[in-house]
């Protein structure tokens, strides 16, 4: 007993005294003692951290079976984890990766659709109840365990790592197609470089007798206007006609005239298999040596966007008819926001576009410093990127005022999200302004670094989960990169073919629509509900000294669970086989669609089951140890202070064989806590 006294006397007065001088022990109701923060020359620092060797002392140790107080140890001290070389490499790093292509081409469309200023009053409500406590909770989650997600899930709620493995797979599915649009925008950007921009005319081997260039559209549209007048035919009757911007990235770019369908994928196309490969070679490049280069690269491609908008807008609002597309897009309709539709895609704009249960914003958190302040990082960033959105928006309407002012239509007429806004209808306007040159190529550059900070925070995500998962990954990283992303240029080939736009629809549509929904839902109930919203909130206050208010607690356990459910049951009311255009995608699409996504999904009950099966005792000994922080207890592990913890964060008493005679602590010394009695010596401690 006295040993045990004095060899943590001596521990808080050695090389961790730092560690430990902060840290206060205090009782609190059904948690045993928990240790809050002290300043380190606080007057009770020295007389608490004497009571808490004494107690520790008195209950036989460290941590017993059976014992009502622990030490909590908040920061490792051996084998310390990489960090981020400065703090504002992680929150560059977030912002890049939250602040993608969605921001620019879908969230000023919803806002002009569903009310155009009223809808900011649902995209609000749901950032904040919502989008923003689920960021902040994933960005607590990785600071605090420091590992990635299938480590994190293991130790949090072990009963729940599949959702570590499923939210790693949903990363690998969106990866296969998410550079093909990168891949796009490299090929624009290198069509760029021509005083003749190559969407401006109807000259070309691809364009049909039904294209139009810009000029004859708008002439084409006051023909019409005064034929509808003089006769009985309205607009819809007369000719049709494609725009050469259209055609252009239909016909020259993506080659869908050589595919019937998604059954006739038709032969690679070789120009765009370069620009994929490419792309490739600089996530490569960039991710090779962790953060320690990503860090440095997202620098470049998470400001340069902001110069580019910067830019577009001052040159947007200059061009005639812009006013009148930001009145388009800014004029409030109230009586849209009555509409349960608007709230639905209000809600879905601010978990896509934020981002939580990808994995990345919990592999990146896990580089920083374990006091890092992650609560105001999660404000700071979850509202840069809302703003960002807002400011697109400004950006988008401006040129789209101008194009319906020019070709004489209304700019509802000329209005598109998704890939037509930015490579068909963008570059159109672009083409008719003085410089073209110069405003496609920033704009396709713009494009391009949007979507590599992103595509480094998915492979990210997946790199950091499986390294810390399994180690031998992470000592050959250089390796394993190159093979994953060698993976996913043959994979991505299939997007590269004719009919391989088809391809990238089915798994835009399925692969991280409602798979990533419900992983976060089982995320934001194995937090609130199992782990426990106190223990989080202590958790919390371990890193930042405070504990999070009434509002967060509420949003996390209740406000969250019911805003993915919401989005969740719309979505599935709502459900319709996927098409495009005029084709209508075979039964067996949609059931390989529905199958990639269940793939994912199925990880968190087939993980549990196993868990339940290979753990000892009887059901109810198994559900309580597989629901309580820290019992999967896998491998042998380290013996620490008459504890064996296992690197997957697994905690049960040593044997005094095991027990050395001086404390070494693990890479990563996990929290303990109060164990209760378990009948069985060699079963793990339920900590």
């Amino acid at each position: 007993m006295a040993s045990d006294y004095n060899m943590i006397r001596k521990e808080c007065s050695g090389s961790n005294a730092q560690a430990w001088v902060g840290w206060e022990c205090r009782p609190a109701l059904r948690r045993g003692a928990l240790c809050t923060p002290l300043s380190p020359g606080h007057r009770a620092a020295r007389s608490w951290r004497h009571f808490c060797a004494r107690r520790a002392a008195r209950s036989g140790g460290f941590a017993s079976v059976g014992s009502r107080m622990a030490l909590k140890t908040p920061t490792p001290v051996v084998g310390e984890r990489e960090t981020w070389g400065k703090k504002v490499d992680f929150l560059l790093s977030v912002i890049g990766f939250a602040v993608d292509l969605a921001n620019v081409w879908r969230f000023p469309y919803l806002c002009y659709k569903n009310g155009g200023g009223a809808f900011l009053v649902p995209y609000c409500i749901m950032l904040v109840v919502g989008g923003i406590p689920l960021f902040y909770m994933e960005l607590a989650l990785g600071q605090y365990h420091r590992k990635g997600a299938i480590t994190c899930w293991g130790r949090l709620v072990p009963l729940f790592k599949g959702i570590g493995y499923a939210v790693v797979l949903i990363a690998f599915y969106v990866d296969f197609y998410y550079n093909v649009i990168i891949a796009w925008a490299l090929r624009f950007f290198f069509a760029s470089f021509t005083t003749m921009l190559p969407w401006t005319n109807c000259d070309n081997e691809w364009n049909t007798p039904s294209c139009r260039p810009f000029e004859a559209v708008w002439e084409t549209n006051i023909t019409n206007r005064s034929r509808s007048r003089n006769t009985s035919l309205g607009l819809a009757q007369t000719t049709p006609f494609t725009s050469a911007a259209s055609e252009y990235f239909n016909r020259a770019i993506l080659e869908l005239q050589g595919s019937e369908g998604l059954h006739d994928l038709g032969s690679i196309k070789w120009d765009m298999a370069l620009c994929l490969l490419a792309v490739y070679i600089i996530c490569y490049f960039s991710l090779w040596k962790g953060i320690s280069t990503s860090g440095k690269v997202v620098w470049f491609t998470a400001l340069f966007p902001y110069a580019v908008l910067l830019i577009l807008l001052v040159r947007g609002i200059t061009l005639p008819g812009s006013a009148t597309g930001i009145q388009y897009y800014l004029s409030p309709n109230f009586e849209a926001i009555t509409q349960p539709q608007v709230w639905v895609d209000a809600a879905t704009q601010v978990f896509f576009s934020l981002g939580p249960g990808f994995g990345v914003l919990l592999a990146y958190a896990s580089y920083n410093k374990y006091h890092n302040n992650v609560y105001k990082d999660a404000i700071l960033t979850s509202v840069i990127n809302s703003c960002t959105s807002f400011v697109a928006g400004f950006v988008i309407f401006s040129v789209l005022g101008y194009m319906a002012h020019a070709s004489g239509r209304h700019v509802r007429d000329v209005a598109a999200e998704g890939p037509g806004l930015v490579f068909v209808v963008y570059p159109a306007a672009i083409a008719t302004m003085p410089g073209s040159t110069f405003w496609a190529l920033i704009f396709f550059m713009m494009l391009l670094t949007l979507g590599l900070d992103s595509s480094f925070g998915g492979s990210e995500a997946i790199i950091t989960a499986l390294s810390d998962e399994f180690p031998p990954i992470g000592r050959h990283r250089e390796l394993f990169v190159a093979g994953l992303f060698t993976l996913y240029f043959f994979v991505g080939l299939a997007s590269c073919t004719k009919g391989g736009f088809y391809f990238f629809q089915l798994l835009d549509r399925y692969a991280a629509g409602y798979s990533i929904l419900i992983a976060v839902f089982f995320e934001a109930i194995a937090v609130s509900w199992i782990y426990g919203t106190e223990r989080f909130c202590e958790d919390i206050r371990d890193m930042i000294g405070f504990r999070p208010g009434v509002y967060w607690r509420v949003c996390w356990r209740f406000a969250a669970p019911a805003f993915l459910l919401f989005i969740i049951a719309y979505g599935l009311l709502d459900y319709e086989p996927l098409r495009y255009e005029d084709y209508v995608y075979p039964g067996w699409a949609n059931a390989l669609g529905w199958a990639i996504a269940g793939s994912s999904v199925v990880c968190i009950p087939a993980v549990a089951i196993y868990k339940m099966i290979t753990t000892k005792g009887t059901f109810f000994e198994r559900l309580q140890l597989l629901t309580t922080p820290y019992a999967d207890s896998e491998g042998n592990g380290t013996v620490h202070n008459g504890m064996v913890v296992s690197e997957s964060g697994g905690v049960r008493l040593a044997s005094a064989a095991q027990t050395p005679s001086s404390p070494h602590a693990p890479a990563t010394t996990p929290p303990l806590t109060n164990a209760s009695p378990n009948p069985a010596a060699t079963a793990p401690a339920l900590v």
